[in-house]
C-alpha cells in the first residue's frame, strides 16, 4: 500500500467510558470507580492500550496506520486525549473530533485522523430530528478532509516534504474540535451550519460521515422508525455534500441492522454498500447466540465504488491479508476493499457455541478486560485525487 491508498478504520469500542463518576447519566454512574462495574483508572488504560495496539496490528498487516478511525460509544473527550496522550499512540500524529450528542446514555460517535496525511477542512455534528423534535441519540459526525500532498525532494531541494496551510502536528497533542465554526463569508457551504471554509477547487477532498444508528431496544418493530429516521438522515447529507460538489464520500458506522432491511435501499445511488459480499457469506462484525452478524457498514459514493470487493482477515501472519485480497478480487480493478478485521487478541473461545467471539470488556457483571463486543471493520480506497 502506498501514499496513493486512504485506510479507513472503524470501530464500535462498546461503552468506551471514563473512570470519572462526572455526569447525571446511569451509564457514566455504573462506569466509574465506585460504580457498578467498578470501572477504575487501571482498567480503563488497559482497554486503552489494547485499543492502541489494535491500531499498530493494523500497521503490521498492511504496512500502514489508518489515516482515518471512526468510533462509536465514546463518552467524552477526555477519553479521546487519554488514548492519544497515554498509549502507544502518543508519538504518532493522531487528532480528533469529537461532538457531545443528545443521547441518553452519554455515549457519542468520534473520529481520529493522521494530521501528516490530511488537512481538516470542517466537520458538524448532524442531529436527527423526528417531527421537529431532536432525538436523543447520536448523531451523524460529518468531516471534510482534503489530503496533504507529499513533495518529492528532488523538486524543491531543501523544501518541507508536505505542502499543508495547516500548523505542524506536535505528537501527543492532539486538536480537538467543538460547537459549530463560524462561517466565512463569501464562501460556499456545504451544509447548512458548516462552515463554508472549502478550497475553491475539490481536488483531494472528501467527506467521512460517522454514524451509530438507534438501536434495537425496546423491540425491532417498535425502534425501527428511529433507525429509518437514521438513515433518510445520511441519505440527506450524503445528496448535500454531492450537491456541493464533494462527490467522494464515506459513510462508515455501526447501523444495528444487517445489509437484509431493505431501508438501507433508500442510500441508493448515493451512496453504494461495500460489505454485501461479506455479508451474504456469513460473515459479521459480532456474534449473538452463536450466530455472526453484520451490522457495522461501510458505503462509498459511486466516484469511490467504481472498483470495489470487501475481505476478510483471518490471522495476524505476515501476508495473509493479501491473499484474502487474491482470493477474493478480480484482478488490478479490485482497489477499493473492505475488510472485518479478526485481529487475535481481540477475540475470545465461544465456549458456548463454536468457534471465537469477540473479547468483550465486560461479560455480565464480570470484567473480562477485552475491548468490545465488536470487531473493527477496514477500507482501503484510493486516494482522492
Amino acid at each position: 500500500m502506498g501514499d496513493q491508498e486512504l485506510t479507513l478504520m472503524f470501530w464500535n469500542v462498546e461503552n468506551f467510558f471514563d473512570w470519572r463518576n462526572d455526569s447525571t447519566t446511569v451509564s457514566d454512574q455504573e462506569f466509574s470507580a465506585a460504580g457498578e462495574r467498578h470501572w477504575t483508572w487501571k482498567r480503563f488504560q488497559a482497554k486503552a492500550n489494547a485499543f492502541a495496539k489494535a491500531l499498530l496490528w493494523v500497521e503490521g498487516e498492511t504496512g500502514r496506520l489508518p489515516d482515518v478511525v471512526g468510533l462509536a460509544e465514546v463518552e467524552n473527550a477526555f477519553v479521546l486525549r487519554q488514548v492519544l496522550q497515554k498509549t502507544a499512540l502518543r508519538k504518532l500524529d493522531y487528532r480528533y473530533v469529537h461532538y457531545d450528542s443528545p443521547d441518553r446514555r452519554g455515549i457519542d460517535v468520534a473520529l481520529l485522523y493522521r494530521s501528516s496525511r490530511l488537512e481538516l477542512l470542517d466537520s458538524k455534528p448532524c442531529h436527527l430530528y423526528a417531527a421537529d423534535s431532536l432525538l436523543a441519540t447520536r448523531d451523524i459526525l460529518l468531516c471534510v478532509f482534503r489530503r496533504i500532498v507529499p513533495v518529492p525532494p528532488s523538486v524543491f531541494p531543501g523544501a518541507s516534504s508536505v505542502i499543508s496551510d495547516t500548523h505542524s502536528a506536535v505528537p501527543g497533542t492532539p486538536s480537538v474540535i467543538r460547537g459549530t465554526p463560524t462561517a466565512v463569508p463569501g464562501t460556499p457551504t456545504v451544509i447548512p451550519g458548516l462552515t463554508g471554509n472549502l478550497p475553491e477547487g475539490r481536488d483531494g477532498v472528501f467527506a467521512v460521515l460517522v454514524n451509530h444508528h438507534p438501536s434495537k431496544y425496546g423491540g425491532a418493530s417498535e425502534s425501527e422508525p428511529r433507525r429509518r429516521i437514521a438513515v433518510e438522515r445520511l441519505r440527506f447529507l450524503a445528496d448535500s455534500l454531492s450537491a456541493a460538489g464533494i462527490d467522494r464520500i464515506i459513510a462508515c458506522g455501526d447501523f444495528n441492522d444487517t445489509p437484509a432491511n431493505p431501508v438501507f435501499h433508500l442510500l441508493e445511488p448515493t451512496l453504494r454498500p461495500l460489505h454485501l459480499d461479506l455479508y451474504r457469506r456469513g460473515f459479521g462484525t459480532i456474534k449473538y447466540d452463536g450466530k455472526w452478524d453484520l451490522i457495522d457498514h461501510i458505503y462509498v459514493s459511486p466516484a469511490l465504488a467504481a472498483a470495489s470487493m470487501s475481505s476478510l482477515s483471518e490471522r495476524s501472519s505476515p501476508g495473509n491479508v493479501e491473499r484474502q485480497r487474491n482470493k477474493v478480487g478480480e484482478g488490478p480493478s479490485a482497489q477499493t476493499r473492505m475488510q472485518i478485521l479478526r485481529i487475535p487478541f481481540l477475540l475470545t473461545r465461544d465456549t458456548v457455541h463454536s468457534g471465537e467471539k469477540p473479547l468483550r470488556t465486560y461479560t455480565g457483571p464480570r470484567h473480562t478486560g477485552g475491548v468490545s463486543d465488536h470487531l473493527p471493520i477496514l477500507l482501503e480506497v484510493p486516494f482522492p485525487p
